[in-house]
């Protein structure tokens, strides 16, 4: 896949966007110093080139109950299909990604849950599904992206 051609300017865009996607393109406008039309047309662009494929909000989970996160390695047996992989654990509504990796493990899951009972409810449901041979769980303490 050919890398997308952008500039500076569409880089802020793409930063400025990040840190709000509701901004608007009047505030983008003042911010990299072009026309309303100009960031509008620059925004567009980038959606049509797919470098913007969406826009997301950002939830608190812990407020809605659901404050623990953990990432659980996955191994499966040997003849385990990537799309069982994906069967077996996107079925689980506590499942927030699913990452298939080369090596061991076979997959690493990403996990919200309620508390710690939670937790092992969906590792014991992980456990049962299918060719599963092991899993290692890591609870996450904190957290950081780079939102470059």
């Amino acid at each position: 896949m050919a890398e997308a051609d952008v500039d500076d300017t569409d880089r802020k865009l793409l930063q400025l966007l990040r840190e709000d996607g509701r901004r608007t393109f009047s505030e983008m406008a003042a911010d990299v110093g072009l026309s309303v039309a100009a960031v509008k047309r620059r925004v567009d662009r980038l959606r049509a080139i797919g470098v913007i494929t969406g826009f997301t909000v950002q939830i608190d989970h812990a407020k809605l109950g659901w404050g623990i996160e953990a990432f659980t390695e996955l191994r499966y047996a040997g003849s385990t299909s990537v799309q069982e992989i994906l069967r077996s654990t996107t079925a689980l509504n506590e499942v927030q990604a699913v990452h298939t990796i080369a090596g061991d493990p076979d997959a690493l899951i990403q996990v919200r849950v309620r508390d710690i009972a939670h937790l092992q409810q969906v590792i014991d449901t992980l456990r049962r599904g299918g060719n599963v041979t092991g899993t290692k769980t890591l609870m996450v303490l904190g957290s950081w992206t780079r939102e470059a």
